[in-house]
């Protein structure tokens, strides 16, 4: 198939580079054109702008980093979509930005299907990212090569644009808190005196010794922050999260963000969300 992506960012240059790897023609672009120069190198083509990129591409893959970017990028690329050709969405935008930004999509008569991933940086680079999809089966059918190339899985979220949406806040509010749940109990590990090595110990090969948190423990010990996903990103989803929620629904919500906030006041706003430790540190 013809593939365009727009955004290369840490996510979108590893799905990029997957759909390369399974044979399909890709377009990149992206506002900092050099971050499209290894995928240029293995085969791509680097455009000019996001409607140069889209121009004969049978789907269309967006990866920025909010609603309002994808929409800038939007009013570009939609007009000089083809006929017939998909666009896949994949920014985490809440249930509310993918309504609207279906709305534009068919004012311009444009078919859009929501789909948001699951996972980071290393997945994205091996293919192996979790898709959810919400949209019309026949776009389904029209994505699905796409999809075999970046995911090893797809869920459906039914028909409705911001249902696929909706359920990558419920599942990155179980990363969040999964993330500041970890950095608590090493932050009163070492504040009781006991090396925080051992509470990742004594969780392994248990129910709650999650490989998750077994990863991320360890990058917070080890003081490990290249990021695969960004403190600052962590803090768009968490206020997508309160926006689309009651206080019922949502009650850790505001205590996740808290923390998180924190780290990127100390900081940590580029690095990897297991900085998230630094916010159950004592004040500088």
């Amino acid at each position: 198939m013809r593939v365009a992506v727009i955004g290369i960012g840490t996510m979108g240059a590893g799905m990029a580079a997957s759909i390369l790897r399974a044979g399909h023609d890709l377009s990149v672009w992206n506002r900092t054109a050099e971050r499209t120069t290894d995928l240029v190198n293995s085969g791509a083509r680097a455009s000019t702008d996001p409607a140069d990129c889209v121009h004969d591409a049978d789907v269309v893959i967006t990866m920025l980093y909010d609603e309002a970017a994808t929409a800038d990028s939007a009013a570009e690329f939609l007009p000089a979509m083809r006929d017939g050709a998909v666009w896949m969405q994949s920014a985490t935008v809440g249930p509310a930005g993918a309504r609207r930004l279906a709305d534009v999509a068919a004012r311009h008569d444009v078919a859009m299907l929501d789909a948001p991933v699951l996972g980071t940086k290393a997945p994205a680079e091996q293919g192996t990212l979790t898709a959810l999809v919400s949209g019309p089966d026949s776009l389904h059918e029209t994505v699905r090569p796409v999809l075999e190339a970046i995911a090893v899985k797809t869920v459906s979220a039914g028909a409705e644009p911001g249902a696929a949406s909706a359920l990558k806040l419920a599942c990155n509010a179980m990363v969040a808190t999964l993330t500041a749940a970890t950095a608590q109990s090493v932050a009163i590990a070492r504040h009781l005196g006991v090396d925080p090595t051992l509470f990742l110990q004594a969780l392994d090969g248990g129910p709650i010794g999650a490989p998750y948190t077994q990863l991320k423990g360890t990058a917070m010990i080890e003081r490990e922050f290249t990021p695969s996903f960004g403190v600052d990103g962590v803090v768009k989803d968490l206020d997508l999260m309160i926006d689309a929620t009651d206080t019922s629904a949502g009650r850790l919500l505001g205590a996740v963000r808290a923390a998180f906030a924190d780290a990127s006041d100390r900081g940590h706003g580029s690095d990897d969300m297991a900085s998230v430790i630094d916010a159950f540190a004592p004040p500088a």
